[in-house]
């Protein structure tokens, strides 16, 4: 049930709103960046047949207007579908419609933000670097852990930000996926739109800004530790 925005009272800020977005981000950060890291590394480093295909999908929600992406991922997570149908027998609730859906489309939208910032910065780490730490003895995973992260820190931080902002304020995909449903998918993004529609510019302007000033402060704090990184290195 969608509340009227007199009921939530016009020219209040919807708190509710604003933390679920964050949580939203949050846990997209949290689920996407790990598996991002070892997608970008393969991509960065393999090369085969059909690789430019992987990169081309990939890079597809980029270009895609979100409401045709919103409506596949409507269509492949519906009770229609096998991804739809598995969930309902698992958790007895349909996927779309709900936090958890518009969760997993967080993660599909955000991909090629987090992969290609990532992958550029594996691309410039040479690969005598990489084989020299083999030729002292390093395991693949410690070569990983102690040079490779190390040296992509700051595509790996841009990703970050790019993923955490693009989410708080992302708006088509999540308004198809997960529509308006107060407390569940109703983000700060959503509801900015429908206080606007409600002509309560005071409750938009102030959701506008507050968006507005966290990305600023996002950006502000990769900018930095990237710097502070590539300093580092030198």
């Amino acid at each position: 049930m969608v509340l009227p925005v007199r009921a939530r009272g016009k020219g209040v800020m919807d708190w509710t709103a604003f933390l679920l977005s964050t949580k939203l981000a949050a846990w997209t950060v949290v689920l996407l960046l790990p598996t991002s890291i070892f997608i970008a590394r393969h991509l960065a480093w393999r090369r085969y047949r059909g690789r430019v295909f992987v990169e081309a999908a990939m890079a597809l929600p980029l270009v895609l207007p979100p409401t045709v992406l919103g409506y596949y991922l409507l269509v492949g997570m519906g009770k229609a579908s096998p991804i739809g149908q598995a969930y309902e027998t698992l958790f007895g609730a349909p996927l779309v419609f709900t936090f958890e859906g518009v969760l997993l489309a967080s993660l599909i939208f955000n991909l090629p933000f987090a992969v290609q910032p990532i992958q550029r910065s594996f691309e410039a780490i040479s690969g005598e670097v990489r084989d020299a730490a083999a030729c002292c003895g390093m395991s693949p995973a410690r070569i990983l852990w102690r040079i490779e992260l190390p040296l992509a820190w700051p595509g790996i931080m841009t990703a970050f930000v790019l993923v955490f902002v693009h989410t708080i304020g992302e708006f088509g995909v999540v308004l198809m996926v997960g529509g308006s449903i107060p407390g569940e998918t109703r983000t700060a993004a959503i509801e900015i739109y429908d206080r606007v529609q409600a002509f309560d510019n005071a409750a938009a302007g102030a959701m506008s800004a507050l968006l507005l000033v966290i990305s600023l402060i996002a950006i502000v704090i990769a900018n930095v530790a990237t710097s502070k990184a590539d300093i580092g290195r030198e």
